[in-house]
């Protein structure tokens, strides 16, 4: 069994294991805290060795892609938020909190998982960008227009998050290919096994960190996050199949749009007083819960690109 299909086939087993371990000892998990930034930033650097500066000239070439990915992410998912938290009728916490976790952008995780599933890598980082550098004005603004509550985003704390994640270790990446292809293309298989590695440890960290607040979460509000979850990454597919007949295309706007940036969502919940602690619960288990479906995704879509 190759490395690509090894990957493939035990990633989202290994997410769902490493997820149940750190919920039954979430002290095996949370020192990892301080290292998630570089870990992440190991990640990006990775992908940054697969890509070239054509790909994202590619992107610029094709505005639109950016254009739909990005409505389709801040329209759609506070929107589904909303609808699905009155559908069941949830308190105003957590209406506000399923408001404030589709009202937050695109995380790193959408990236990794672009990239196991065979997407457009670059695509995907730009979305992911972009919806970042719009977040500060965004975020808040949706949040209050759905859920009537005022949200403070540090956009400096959150544009040098970005920075040093994401776009820093990116450039090195592309950097080290430029100049050392040859060294660079010898390493490149094994690529995939050291990002899935990384991401279930990331998801154990994640998982741990939560841990409190996954425990608190009802049989419905996990019903509820399921959903937005499922009818994100659906509505991102099908926005992909409006601007794009690629499969890869299909597939990035999935995870960019159905995956969020859930740490964001819980933390802005926790430091803001007029929520109330419930809002803070569909952003924790939406860290479980998204990160399960997408290596799932992952796993099954790239089995498809083996065939």
């Amino acid at each position: 069994m190759n490395i690509r299909l090894f990957v493939d086939r035990w990633l989202a087993p290994a997410a769902i294991l490493i997820s149940i371990a750190a919920l039954q000892y979430p002290a095996g998990f949370v020192w990892m805290k301080p290292h998630i930034s570089i870990l992440l930033g190991v990640i990006m650097f990775g992908m940054g060795m697969t890509l070239e500066l054509r790909d994202f000239q590619r992107i610029l070439q094709n505005p639109r892609l950016l254009a739909a990915g990005v409505l389709a992410q801040f329209v759609m998912m506070p929107l589904l938020g909303f609808t699905i938290a009155r559908c069941f009728r949830f308190e105003p916490a957590l209406l506000a909190g399923f408001v404030l976790l589709g009202a937050c952008p695109g995380g790193t995780a959408s990236n990794v998982m672009a990239y196991l599933a065979r997407a457009n890598v670059g695509l995907s980082v730009s979305l992911t960008l972009t919806s970042t550098l719009l977040a500060p004005l965004l975020t808040p603004w949706l949040t209050w227009l759905y859920a009537h509550q005022a949200v403070d985003v540090n956009a400096i704390a959150l544009m040098k998050n970005i920075f040093w994640i994401v776009l820093f270790p990116l450039i090195d990446g592309l950097i080290l290919r430029h100049f050392f292809r040859s060294t660079v293309f010898r390493f490149l298989d094994y690529f995939p096994l050291i990002s899935a590695a990384i991401i279930v440890a990331v998801i154990g960290c994640v998982v741990g960190l939560n841990a409190d607040h996954i425990r608190q979460v009802t049989a419905l509000v996990a019903l509820a996050v399921m959903l937005h979850n499922a009818a994100g990454l659906g509505f991102g597919y099908l926005v992909g199949k409006c601007v794009s007949r690629e499969s890869a295309i299909c597939r990035t706007m999935a995870f960019e749009v159905g995956m969020q940036n859930s740490g964001l969502a819980v933390a802005l919940a926790l430091q803001t007083s007029s929520f109330g602690a419930a809002a803070a619960l569909p952003g924790a288990l939406f860290s479980l819960w998204h990160n399960i479906t997408g290596a799932a995704l992952a796993g099954r879509w790239s089995q498809g690109e083996n065939k």
